[in-house]
């Protein structure tokens, strides 16, 4: 989440008893308000699903599923994937949850993880409403949650001050906080050190996150490092058993699956156009794109189709033949079923500028041979562990990106080397889910 929004975009409240957050963010909430609902109105797909998300985000709130459920707030599709495991494993204790997101494509993701049997009783997702005290008062009082845990980032302030006027505990879990992100904050200390000072606990990935919230104006005693809990993360078993069954209904085994994950503009046109001489002259290679935003997804088709080549669509409920050259995957919340299906991928959002990077630990968890681009500072922790052993490859554009895939495609070793070195890491950081467990307990 980008620093402008967290300081002017939906949040959650202001106190009754006090106020803790300045007037001018406040005020600014009330400006952007109208700017907001406009763009809501611009990406909605239909008038249903449009009517439905301003009901959420800006009420009247639907009746909860369940009341004192677990409440995690996780943005979106990354947030959600590092929840994941935390969340199945209190839905299989029995214990309610509701999951919030700002983005559509968390939102989507969290509905395709979970509201499915046999937790369609005790999990409910909504989108996080606007940041306004009336309407999170309104939230807090129809919802009652007994737990607020949010994740990795999400340092809204007015949650954060209503959570302790309802008396909610607030935990901000597996926290990360780059040192660019970490001046941005710096800028508006007050409103930071106010936001701290809310939380019950700080759970770090690594001791530089830990010292920068502490720097930031958070008590020392309030935080801990307990590693990052995405090495622990798992496919659903429901998705590797469509992968299987993909397999055989589109026939790919004898297909080279490249995958170019979470991309944005350009990386899709830039790649496929180095591609596209290895499409032309290889029939059983085959690009799957999936791009990052889906208000992008109409864009990139026609890139594709710009390019002349053969290209089938996800939302079109087209399948893959014998002669696609791209699928375009342009359906929200089957990440792990194209990180499945694929042979080699990119993760996007690191070569286009200023970039930032995506997660890639989801497809290493699937033995799939990784590559990003060079701009990848929001996950730089996590791979530049990776990049040491060797066991992923960055590349710095996209003629280097199709030159490796292609090289990782037609050499078997190679493959087998970056992932075996790939497991040997995560394997060495997983433990980190069962200590956010424990400490999560304490509040239960």
């Amino acid at each position: 989440m980008s620093l402008w929004l967290c300081y002017i975009l939906p949040t959650q409240s202001i106190s009754v008893c006090h106020l803790a957050t300045p007037f001018w963010y406040n005020a600014a909430l009330t400006l952007i308000k109208p700017l907001y609902q406009s763009r809501i109105r611009k990406r909605a797909e239909s008038p249903e699903q449009l009517q439905q998300e301003l009901l959420e985000r800006f009420g009247p709130f639907q009746t909860p599923n369940n009341k004192n459920a677990m409440w995690f707030h996780v943005v979106s599709v990354g947030e959600t994937n590092a929840a994941q495991p935390l969340i199945e494993h209190y839905l299989k204790l029995g214990q309610p949850v509701l999951v919030t997101n700002t983005t559509k494509t968390g939102q989507a993701r969290a509905k395709s993880l979970f509201l499915k049997a046999p937790y369609l009783d005790l999990f409910q997702a909504v989108y996080l409403p606007a940041d306004q005290t009336a309407l999170i008062q309104d939230f807090y009082q129809k919802y009652q949650p007994k737990l607020l845990l949010l994740m990795e980032t999400e340092l809204w302030p007015n949650l954060i001050d209503q959570a302790k006027n309802f008396a909610v505990p607030c935990i901000l879990l597996n926290a990360r906080l780059s040192e660019k992100s970490a001046k941005g904050y710096g800028k508006v200390k007050g409103l930071t050190k106010a936001m701290l000072t809310g939380l019950n606990q700080l759970l770090a990935q690594d001791t530089a996150t830990q010292q920068r919230f502490i720097t930031l104006g958070i008590n020392a005693q309030k935080t801990q490092v307990l590693g990052n809990i995405k090495f622990d993360i798992t496919a659903p078993q429901s998705f590797v058993e469509r992968v299987a069954s993909l397999k055989q209904e589109w026939d790919l085994q004898g297909r080279q699956v490249i995958l170019l994950a979470s991309t944005h503009a350009p990386e899709e046109k830039d790649l496929l156009a180095a591609l596209k001489p290895h499409l032309q002259k290889n029939p059983k290679l085959l690009c799957i794109v999936v791009p990052r935003h889906p208000e992008r997804f109409d864009e990139v088709f026609a890139a594709a189709q710009a390019l002349d080549l053969d290209t089938q669509r996800r939302s079109l409920g087209q399948s893959i033949q014998t002669d696609t050259q791209v699928y375009l995957a342009d359906s929200m919340g089957e990440m792990w079923l194209w990180y499945g299906l694929s042979q080699v991928c990119y993760v996007g959002g690191s070569l286009n500028e200023p970039g930032g990077g995506h997660n890639i630990l989801e497809p290493i968890a699937l033995n799939v041979p990784t590559l990003l681009g060079k701009n990848y500072f929001n996950f730089q922790t996590i791979v530049d562990e990776f990049v040491a052993a060797n066991a992923v490859e960055v590349v710095t554009d996209a003629d280097q990106a199709v030159q490796v895939m292609m090289d990782v495609l037609d050499n078997q070793s190679k493959a087998q080397g970056l992932n075996a070195a790939a497991q040997v890491i995560m394997q060495k950081n997983q433990g980190s889910l069962q200590k956010h467990i424990q400490v999560i307990d304490q509040y239960l």
